[in-house]
């Protein structure tokens, strides 16, 4: 029986250490206890060190390998855990490990197996399956072979009842050492026999006294042989404890050994010397489809597609010893290729008894290597059409790019060629309305201004839509007051409505927050649009204006317009398409209402570059209903207000206007529009000639035209600012609206601009809005100096009124000198950064704050009213000398109440 054993330990381990991958197994505290060859030459590591030192030290992630070994006592397996093996000589190897935990006959966890698989030759074709859709199906046989993985865990399972019957089959041995044991029991008995027979004896010499010294003397030698027979009982029973634990560590061995080999992904074989095969693995068992039982004694090279091929593989192990990496394909369902290594195993005395084989299946190897040449011939071919489309794309795009530019470039001419004479056209017959004329030559002339003005909105419109086009519509960001806006755009219309006999309908939300940041400008042009179609084309009934609010909350509001008229209608198949450039509800409708088809285009890029949504319902002879839906931002600031004077300003008078224009035409217009207006104007036909009349003269603004030889109106405003440094107002004139770069006018440091034809209303308003600001800017200097050299700082704060207020009260006066301890020196910081930033919003609000606390503090009100100068200079939104002094000496006013505050806090504190 003994022999029996260590023949099955050896044989265990032949088959163990014939696997190549690597294999380890560790006690419950991580500890390497054993290992085969593989590990040691994975690691690079020699046996004796391997043994007792940690598992997770060779690897490149240690408390990975940790939670490896702690899962699989915790589950019992675990199976595919990625790591990473560091060698002596730091080469990095990955691989795949699977586990399993083994026990002793009561079922106590004694260590547990780890196996890993080199994936090292894999991971390249891993990585670039992924790359490729084409791969997926490769993906979906590795869940398959999971799956085939999970049943042979499961029969591994079976594997572990089989080591259970092997258990008691070695139970019954122990059963017969304990039938050896009552025999010894009974040979003791037997003795206590012959204790009982000596002590007859004993009676016997009360009797017989001659015989009593020769029984004594048979007595020692009765006592002596006891005394042997019971140190021969303890040999045995030495000897018993030993074949028991023996047989138990045998057990243990066999399992252990068979764990081993069934914790094996890989098919394994042992073949006699016969060629048959003596034992598989379950993975054998599964690859091969027939049961353990059908396949021992059975030839080993029947199982494969090429036999003599297979002969050689078991003749060449016998001959060499072992064989590495020899391909050969099992025939089974899938003809599946493997690579087979192998080894012969011995007995103690060192004879062959036979062969262990362990086959590698490469199948997916093969397949992700046959897919990645295919892969890499489909790139290839990709990569050429690519190449190909490239080439193609860049040539359509700078046909493209250059049939845009040729676009914009012809507009913008056109703009300006068109808008010059346009400008003169128009301007003049307005001028010539004013003088007296015959009742035919108003007609005329009434006849000229309408066709003129139809001609300037087909320009602006079809402009207006080349800019949406293009990408270069801008839409301003600003504060403005949304029912007087609409409520003034409206009135445009009165007029109009009242000759048609129409009425208007206006129902305006009121739950629409006033201030709203957003564009204005773009907004009457949307409204404008729809309402000129809604009277144009209604007869008879009114017009429908409706301003909704569909959400709100802190940040934005959305707001719905509508309007609807009782007009012609649209027909349904044309509804569909009157948002396109050109067109309009019928062919006759352009030549009974006129218009050009572009505005309900420009509407509809209007509000769906602003983020906006437009819809439209109808009915022939029942009317239409345009609506359209924009997000404004909410704010606390102030609306923007332009400063309208279409009448004469009596507060300002004699201005000098010095007019920068290159054509004669243009020249002579703005001469007779400023003499109309009163002004003293003087010419300069280019950017060079006006810095010239400007160091001889002072004026009040310039009217700058862009387009100029010599130096254009960028390059002579540039000079104005940075070599002279001088803020005079300065207004761009341009007849090229396509390309006015606002930005650019800002950059510069112009302060507004007019889109030729100029409109005279616009012109004396914006010129007017200027110079006054200025005048206002100048006053409030003048002002603070005033304020800042009459101060004279004694003591800042006087508590006599906080003292009224609070009745004395030292826990409330303490409590308010608190509050104002605390808010002061933020604002302080926030107004001198505003200022800093030229932040004017900020600026005001924050001087907004400190006021109020003034007066409950005591501090002097020639600082309150230094506090509000100020806030006159945050209106007017300009960097004035005098504000930096102003915003410095406020500071240190406050920041000196803070410190006197302090003292009589402290003061107060301290007495009560």
């Amino acid at each position: 029986m003994q022999r029996t054993n260590k023949h099955e330990s050896q044989y265990a381990s032949s088959l163990i250490e014939a696997s190549l991958d690597p294999l380890i197994t560790i006690d419950i505290d991580g500890k390497i206890t054993d290992m085969n060859q593989a590990k040691v030459t994975i690691t690079g590591v020699d046996r004796d060190k391997l043994i007792g030192s940690n598992f997770f030290d060779y690897f490149t992630e240690p408390n990975k390998a940790k939670a490896v070994y702690k899962r699989v006592f915790a589950k019992g397996s675990v199976k595919d855990c990625p790591l990473t093996f560091c060698s002596v000589d730091k080469k990095l190897t990955d691989v795949l490990f699977n586990g399993s935990v083994y026990t002793d006959a009561e079922g106590n966890v004694l260590g547990a197996l780890l196996v890993a698989r080199d994936v090292e030759e894999q991971k390249w074709a891993i990585e670039l399956r992924n790359a490729n859709k084409e791969l997926v199906i490769a993906n979906k046989e590795l869940l398959f072979l999971n799956n085939e993985k999970e049943k042979r865990a499961a029969e591994l399972i079976l594997a572990n009842k089989e080591l259970v019957f092997q258990n008691k089959e070695k139970e019954k041995r122990a059963a017969e050492l304990i039938i050896a044991d009552k025999e010894l029991a009974y040979q003791a008995g037997e003795k206590m026999k012959r204790a009982a027979e000596l002590k007859i004896a004993d009676k016997e010499l009360v009797f017989q006294t001659g015989e009593k010294e020769k029984r004594a003397a048979e007595l020692i030698i009765a006592d002596k042989e006891l005394v042997f027979q019971t140190e021969e009982k303890e040999k045995r029973e030495t000897a018993a404890k030993e074949l028991e634990a023996f047989s138990y560590s045998l057990k243990l061995a066999s399992q252990y050994s068979r764990s081993l080999i069934e914790a094996s992904r890989d098919p394994l074989f042992t073949i006699n010397l016969e060629g048959k095969i003596t034992d598989l693995n379950n993975a054998s068992v599964k690859i091969t489809g027939m049961s353990r039982e059908e396949i021992i004694g059975t030839d080993f090279f029947d199982y494969f597609t090429e036999p003599d091929k297979a002969k050689e593989v078991y003749k060449d192990v016998f001959a060499n010893g072992f064989v590495t990496d020899f391909p050969l394909t099992i025939r089974d369902g899938k003809l599946t290729d493997v690579l087979f290594n192998g080894s012969v195993y011995k007995d103690d005395r060192g004879n062959v008894q036979g062969v262990v084989v362990v086959a590698r299946d490469i199948t997916d190897q093969k397949k992700i290597e046959t897919q990645l040449n295919e892969a890499i011939v489909f790139a290839e071919m990709a990569t050429e059409i690519a190449e190909i489309a490239k080439t193609k794309a860049e040539s359509s795009t700078q046909i493209a790019e250059t049939a845009v530019k040729a676009k914009q470039q012809f507009l913008s001419n056109m703009s300006h060629e068109i808008r010059t004479p346009m400008n003169a056209i128009v301007g003049f017959t307005k001028v010539l309305l004013k003088s007296e004329l015959t009742a035919k030559q108003k007609e005329y002339l009434s006849a000229i201004k309408m066709s003129g003005d139809a001609l300037i909105v087909l320009i602006n419109d079809i402009l207006d839509l080349a800019k949406v086009d293009a990408g270069k519509m801008v839409f301003e960001k600003i504060p403005f007051k949304m029912e007087l806006s609409i409520s003034a755009m409206l009135h445009l219309f009165e007029t109009k409505i009242l000759e048609k006999n129409l009425k208007l309908v206006v129902d305006y939300d009121k739950t629409i927050p006033d201030v709203l940041v957003g564009d204005p400008v773009r907004l009457h042009q949307i409204i404008l649009n729809l309402m000129s179609n809604a009277v144009k084309f209604t007869g008879k009934g009114k017009i429908y204006v409706s301003v909704r609010l569909l959400s709100n909350n802190d940040d934005s509001a959305s707001v719905q317009f509508s309007i609807k008229d009782t007009g012609i209608g649209i027909s349904e198949e044309k509804i569909g398409k009157i948002f396109e450039n050109f067109q309009q509800a019928s062919s006759g409708t352009s030549r009974l209402y006129g218009g050009t088809g572009l505005g309900l285009a420009i509407v509809k890029q209007l509000v769906e570059s602003q983020g906006g949504s437009i819809h439209v319902t109808s009915e022939i002879n029942e009317g239409s209903t345009f609506s359209f839906t924009l997000n404004f931002q909410r704010t606390s600031q102030q609306a923007t207000e332009e400063i309208i004077a279409e009448e004469p300003d009596d507060e300002i008078k004699d201005l000098k206007v010095l007019v920068v224009e290159d054509i004669p035409l243009n020249q002579l217009l703005m001469k007779t529009l400023l003499d109309d207006f009163g002004f003293e104007r003087d010419i300069a036909d280019n950017g060079r000639i006006a810095i010239e009349k400007m160091k001889n003269k002072n004026y009040d603004i310039i009217l700058m035209d862009l387009q100029m030889p010599e130096m254009n109106g960028f390059e002579a405003t540039d000079y104005i600012r940075n070599t002279m440094h001088s803020d005079i107002p300065i207004i761009a004139l341009t007849a090229d609206v396509t390309t006015v770069d606002l930005d650019k006018c800002k950059y510069v440091g112009m302060n507004d601009y007019i889109a030729k034809p100029v409109d005279e209303r616009i012109l004396y308003s914006k010129i007017i809005g200027l110079v006054k600001k200025t005048v206002v800017i100048e006053t409030l200097e003048k002002e603070v100096e005033e304020v800042v050299s009459n101060l004279k700082i004694i003591r800042c704060i006087d508590l006599r009124y906080l003292n009224t207020r609070t009745k004395s009260n030292p826990t409330l006066m303490m409590e308010m000198i608190s509050l104002y301890l605390e808010q002061t020196p933020p604002l302080i910081s926030a107004m001198k950064k505003s200022l800093e930033e030229k932040d004017w919003n900020s600026l005001h609000l924050a001087v907004h704050k400190m006021i109020p606390s003034f007066s409950i503090m005591g501090i002097n009100a020639d600082f309150e009213n230094m506090a509000r100068k100020i806030q006159d200079y945050a209106i007017a939104e300009q960097q004035a000398d005098g504000i930096q002094e102003l915003v410095m000496k406020l500071g240190d006013i406050c920041s000196q109440a803070c410190k006197e505050l302090e003292e009589e806090y402290n003061m107060i504190k301290s007495k009560n």
